[in-house]
């Protein structure tokens, strides 16, 4: 099978693509924009298996993508290709407008048009699998429930408005045109490889570091997390054995509050890094708790028995066993983060720079 994954130099494309190449046969193109999201050294691994190749290309450039496909003649698509950090997104939501929705309109046209030159049978057994998130829901906040695969959409931020707007487009686009599409809505991702932005890794450098751990608001809002090993497992499922125009939601079964979070990644570190920075008695009198986000939902909590009942799929890692692993990566790669951050991003907050006035 041959499989072009949009977005495979992120954080979770490149799990992908690193399971598909070690665990499967399939024959794999990434096409990748090479944002600052994107990192190369995130495959460095199987770079050179010859089922796999890369191509830097913008999914918003609707004549690349279709040389592509023309080439490449792919069996399926799993378009993970977004701008995905919501502080980012309310710093500057143009970036989000054009990859997740105009990007997303792109390769849908594409894609289209390459389908229909396939042959009858092709034609039926090709895919369309578009990545998406928990938070087109909305919060669950005083809510005892989940999120199911038929939870209203309500998103709160620049980031869940245009990914909420692209799985729309997705599903318009079966309903309207024919094309078998599959969506895939997961809750947060964690474990090697991702961006020192998010919570779990730049907590774990910042500690290293001796700065502080920002912590928002007061620390209490949920999330469900699930390890990125995980999550490529479940998409491999989904894209492989999934029925046409059905959504599945992918969930860790493992809720936890930040404020939590954060503290066991300093029990951690008192553990696995016990030489800790000077002046700093534990890693745990670092926390620092910051204004909180504009438009924070304090609560994401996956139901995911339908991909568990009707594909086979649950995660093999608790949040503990995760959470380990994922600190022990850092501790044994810390070049690889000195060399992702290359001085654009250097563990500072980010999305309340216009709102310091405005939120009490």
């Amino acid at each position: 099978m041959r499989i072009l994954i949009t977005g495979g130099a992120g954080f979770i494309g490149s799990a992908l693509v690193r399971h598909l190449i070690n665990n499967t046969e399939h024959e794999v193109l990434n096409l990748d924009k090479l944002t600052y999201a994107g990192n190369l050294e995130s495959l460095t691994s199987i770079a050179t298996d010859t089922r796999y190749e890369f191509v830097q290309a913008d999914i918003a450039d609707q004549a690349t993508v279709s040389g592509v496909l023309e080439r490449f003649k792919p069996h399926a698509i799993m378009h993970l290709a977004a701008e995905s950090h919501v502080d980012r997104s309310i710093d500057g939501p143009s970036d989000f407008i054009h990859t997740n929705i105009v990007g997303t309109y792109s390769l849908l046209e594409a894609t289209r048009a390459y389908w229909l030159t396939l042959p009858s049978d092709e034609r039926a057994a090709f895919r369309f699998h578009h990545i998406s998130t928990d938070e087109v829901y909305g919060d669950l906040h005083g809510v005892d429930d989940l999120f199911t695969e038929t939870t209203p959409y309500a998103p709160s931020s620049p980031y869940s408005a245009s990914k909420a707007a692209s799985d729309h487009l997705v599903r318009a686009w079966q309903r309207t045109y024919g094309l078998p599409v599959l969506v895939t809505n997961c809750s947060n991702n964690y474990g090697p490889f991702h961006f020192p932005e998010k919570l779990i890794p730049l907590v774990i450098l910042n500690a290293l570091a001796g700065k502080p751990l920002p912590v928002y608001g007061n620390g209490l809002q949920v999330r469900d997390w699930l390890f990125v090993e995980d999550h490529a497992r479940a998409l491999l499922k989904v894209v492989t054995e999934g029925k046409v125009g059905e959504t599945y939601n992918i969930g860790g079964h493992n809720e936890q509050k930040n404020i939590d979070v954060v503290r066991g990644i300093c029990a951690l570190l008192e553990e696995l890094a016990p030489q800790r920075p000077a002046g700093i008695a534990n890693y745990a009198d670092l926390i620092t708790y910051v204004q909180d986000r504009p438009g924070h939902d304090q609560r994401y909590a996956i139901d995911a028995s339908k991909i568990e009942r009707e594909l086979g799929w649950v995660p093999e890692e608790t949040f503990e066993t995760g959470l380990r692993k994922t600190v022990q990566w850092y501790l044994d790669n810390l070049e690889w983060c000195q060399r992702v951050q290359d001085g654009s991003y250097q563990g500072q907050r980010l999305g309340a720079s216009e709102f310091k006035d405005l939120i009490a």
